[in-house]
């Protein structure tokens, strides 16, 4: 029997670093509530922000590795870093006994934030022609 509830995780993200933590967060949290992977996003006071996900189709890891790829900045504190090991622990060990390896999943951390990176108006879409593209 396949139980949905015990691959469910809700995992708190603390903010800080150079930049306003609660500016972090409300970017933070309109790019992860509209990523595929992740159920529920919401505030969790100062400088924290609660996601949901289901483990099977993404892990606190790579929600982590999008948003610093994406130049958020997260908690370093020792408590913090001990957390993350143990989340990262977890749920390796619980994806490995499922048969889901990073080789069947590869690319997810990458696709988190798609949706909202091409909504974004950022000059970086060339309307050319690809021969065109190509011969210039």
């Amino acid at each position: 029997m396949d139980n949905n509830e015990n691959y469910l995780r809700q995992r708190e993200l603390i903010f800080k670093g150079p930049q306003n933590e609660n500016q972090q967060i409300e970017a933070a949290w309109l790019m992860l509530r509209e990523a595929d992977a992740v159920m529920e996003v919401r505030s969790g006071g100062d400088k924290r922000l609660w996601v949901s996900y289901d483990i099977r189709r993404i892990t606190y890891a790579e929600i982590e590795q999008a948003l610093i790829e994406v130049g958020f900045h997260l908690d370093n504190s020792l408590i913090s870093k001990l957390r993350r090991a143990l989340y990262h622990y977890q749920e390796d060990t619980i994806r490995a006994n499922l048969g889901l390896t990073r080789e069947t999943l590869k690319g997810v951390a990458q696709k988190v934030f798609i949706h909202h990176y091409q909504q974004q108006d950022h000059g970086c879409r060339d309307q050319r022609p690809r021969h065109w593209r190509e011969y210039l």
